[in-house]
């Protein structure tokens, strides 16, 4: 397993990248202070395993080799693993508050290893020993890997092929004897920058007029024909002013971005689907599943510290004895620990897989992502309204640092703590709820691994109400009660 610092390290060494941001190319994305926060909640995705206190949670055996590795490298093997993984990302969204980006590769990981396994069954095919040794690779090296999974979509109401410009979803332009070269565009890419592999998916269920867009592959980060375009944030450019407290959280942050595939070679030895169109929306339901539950962990965590930081202001106020203030606070546990409970269900539910690794509760996952895309909102609006008006109006880093002005901001900015504590913690709750920190926290919740109609979708599918119409037509005497018999 790489360490942290051997991780950023590795980042160093990779290829030259294309990577745009604000219309300029970026030399050195390590080290860029709009990217570098991404980097550090990332890595501490590798520091966490280094503690022997967390290696339970942080790392696994694999099924593969038998070896310790992280857990973000690992292939579910029962429900207790798929718990464990929760909890892990609980644990790394208390430690960064924020999106630490590696999620989503661990829940393609498993996706295509059991989607693979089972189009072989059908077909014959070799994509599961292709990615099988893939994942070898991947768990040997420690790699960080970007799922990608989203595509520009262009017009929805048409499908992947016939959209006016078929470079809006990502498709295979030419088939070679080695191998085949695509083209389009992946959106919202977390933590692209911070990856070594790029596994790339399809975007949703194809037609068999589709074929050229139900492709699963593998390429290098790294890869001259891929683009990258950095996605900004709200209050984005604070961390380019030196400022350290106007960015609320000092050391971690998140990342998104485009990567754009330019006639990109794949060798067929990186290749794990390539026209089997009926397998897709097997791919994407599993893919999403293992997402959602994600977030019963991730943004669970992120709550955490939010509830924290309300408590905090609150008793730097002076209001934290108030009743309105403790409902307020009590009514936020109440919401994340939901969230959680959700997480924990779908994954102890989880049942084996052809493949071997397990999947969670697929109903559940997404009872558990529907319930994300509301109540981080309702805990950010009773963050704001315990924190107070200043949330939105307080004066700047330079103006407490000003000869001028800076005394008289310590003077009358103080409440129960000085001043300086006091503006700290409100500048982290206006990140995570309205500022850079609000893309991880509030956007992804509502619009990652699929848009709340997704989720209902995948709901009214496994809600079965042929069952329980039949469970109320037993009990008011319509049909017949197998557990009365004679009756």
């Amino acid at each position: 397993m790489m360490t942290a610092e051997e991780y950023v390290q590795s980042l160093r060494e990779l290829g030259p990248r294309r990577i745009y941001l604000f219309g300029e190319r970026v030399e050195n994305p390590v080290d860029h202070p709009l990217i570098r926060p991404s980097v550090n909640a990332c890595a501490m995705t590798y520091r966490l395993a280094e503690f022997p206190q967390y290696q339970d949670l942080m790392t696994a055996t694999s099924a593969l080799t038998g070896r310790r590795v992280n857990r973000f490298v690992h292939l579910h093997q029962s429900p207790e693993d798929l718990v464990k993984k929760v909890k892990m990302q609980r644990l790394l969204g208390q430690v960064t508050g924020t999106c630490f980006q590696r999620c989503v590769g661990l829940d393609a990981l498993n996706a295509v290893w059991s989607v693979t396994y089972e189009v072989d069954q059908k077909y014959g095919t070799s994509y599961h020993e292709r990615f099988r040794r893939f994942v070898l690779e991947w768990e040997e090296k420690d790699w960080t890997v970007d799922g990608a999974m989203t595509d520009p979509k262009g017009n929805r109401a048409l499908g992947p092929s016939a959209q006016a410009d078929p470079d809006l979803y990502v498709h295979v332009v030419e088939r070679r004897a080695d191998g085949i070269v695509v083209r389009g565009a992946k959106m919202h890419q977390t933590g692209v920058l911070n990856s070594h592999q790029i596994l790339v998916m399809p975007t949703a269920a194809m037609r068999p007029e589709d074929a050229d867009y139900a492709v699963c592959f593998a390429v290098p980060a790294d890869d001259p024909t891929l683009i990258y375009i950095y996605g900004r944030q709200s209050s984005d450019t604070r961390k380019l002013e030196g400022t350290r407290v106007d960015v609320g959280n000092l050391h971690y942050g998140g990342q998104e971005g485009i990567v754009i595939f330019n006639d990109t070679f794949v060798p067929w030895e990186r290749v794990f689907l390539c026209g089997e169109t009926e397998f897709t929306g097997m791919l994407v339901e599993r893919f999403a599943a293992y997402h959602r539950q994600s977030y019963g962990g991730c943004k669970v965590g992120n709550g955490d510290v939010l509830i924290g930081a309300a408590a905090a202001i609150a008793e730097y106020q002076g209001v934290a004895s108030a009743s309105h203030i403790r409902e307020k606070l009590t009514e936020m546990v109440h919401l994340n620990e939901t969230l959680y409970a959700c997480g924990i269900a779908c994954s102890a539910a989880g049942t084996r897989m052809a493949a071997g690794n397990y999947l969670v509760d697929v109903l559940l996952a997404n009872v558990c992502k529907q319930n994300v895309t509301r109540f981080p909102y309702e805990m950010a609006r009773l963050a704001q309204d315990i924190a107070g008006g200043l949330l939105g109006t307080m004066p700047s880093d330079a103006d407490f640092a000003s000869d001028e002005v800076g005394a008289l901001c310590r003077k009358y900015l103080a409440a129960a703590v000085p001043a300086e504590e006091r503006r700290r913690m409100l500048r982290l709750i206006e990140a995570m709820t309205m500022g850079a920190l609000a893309v991880g926290y509030l956007v992804e919740s509502m619009h990652g691994a699929g848009s709340p109609q997704t989720q209902r979708i995948v709901i009214q599918r496994y809600a079965d109400l042929e069952a329980k119409k039949a469970l109320a037509r037993r009990l008011c005497g319509i049909d017949p009660d197998p557990f009365l018999p004679g009756r």
